[in-house]
């Protein structure tokens, strides 16, 4: 079986893939350490697929804890281009129903605790995250969704906070205000590391509740939220099986996998050979490309 092209990576109530035909669980070494599990190499509809359990098989992981530069790596390491992430969050907007689906098309950072670049010790890059979603991946996660018989929401902001607990009633109101959409704990590092190993990212995010902020529903809670989780399960993965057999035969027309063309910003003979050769996944082909001025090949 040729690499893995299309990644999926699962969220709460996702631990693995119907219909995905297991060739082998690889177990990926990344210079950041463990992934989240071993990755699941397969056909899905006789399709290269890479599916990875974002929190562990069992749910041992927590959103703070979850180590997303191995993760991304791994992907990069196995030939995925193009990552497919499927998340539970809670809605911040009456019209964001529970079993609802938003593809979201901008992030916004309440997160502390995280590494969220690859780079670093000698090498400082600065990739432009002004668009943080591959607008390809969204148009053909939402006309799967379409396919599958979901309703599901093009556009909108996904609050990414720190987590695990629940947001306060006062921190729930004051998003709203802001103006967010949805509200999670885990994409917004995929989606910066996605870009930096020029990786196509979209994210289904898929309603479980109303967080706190709902005057007539029940405040989230653990309860609440697995109640929903198989029914958005059973949805997600019917869309993502929609969206990996259009993504087959479909050329990348983006801009992800160039994220690195002009976001080098240190000279070349001042990266240490250690951290050259840590990331040489991720920039060799730009650090042994001709002068500026030159094409690349």
């Amino acid at each position: 079986m040729s690499e893995a092209m299309i990644g999926v990576v699962g969220g709460s109530g996702l631990y693995g893939m119907e219909g995905l035909a297991v060739r082998e669980e690889r177990i990926v070494e990344t210079p950041f350490g463990a992934p989240s599990d071993p990755y699941l190499l397969g056909e899905l509809d006789g399709r290269p697929v890479a599916f990875l359990a974002r929190h562990g098989r069992g749910h041992r992981i927590m959103p703070s804890e979850l180590n997303f530069r191995a993760n991304i790596y791994g992907f990069k390491k196995v030939g995925v281009e193009r990552l497919l992430s499927v998340s539970a969050v809670g809605s911040m907007q009456p019209r964001y129903e529970p079993t609802q689906v938003v593809v979201p098309d901008q992030f916004f950072d309440r997160t502390r605790h995280r590494a969220d670049t690859f780079f670093g010790q000698g090498l400082v890059v600065h990739v432009s995250l002004a668009d943080p979603i591959c607008p390809q991946l969204i148009d053909v996660l939402c006309a799967a969704g379409e396919r599958a018989g979901a309703a599901i929401h093009k556009g909108g902001t996904y609050l990414c906070m720190e987590g695990p607990q629940f947001s306060t009633r006062a921190e729930s109101r004051i998003y709203r205000q802001w103006g967010v959409d949805v509200i999670g704990m885990t994409n917004l590092q995929e989606a910066k590391l996605a870009r930096e190993a020029e990786i196509c990212y979209a994210t289904l995010a898929m309603v479980t509740d109303y967080d706190c902020w709902h005057h007539s529903e029940d405040d989230v809670s653990v309860e609440a939220v697995i109640a929903t989780l198989n029914a958005n399960a059973a949805t997600g993965q019917a869309i993502v099986r929609e969206a990996v057999a259009a993504l087959a035969d479909l050329p990348r027309e983006c801009g992800c996998g160039r994220a690195l063309e002009s976001a080098l910003i240190t000279a070349p003979e001042a990266i240490p050979a250690a951290t050259r050769a840590r990331l040489s996944l991720l920039v060799g082909r730009y650090l042994e490309s001709p002068p500026v001025g030159e094409d690349l090949p």
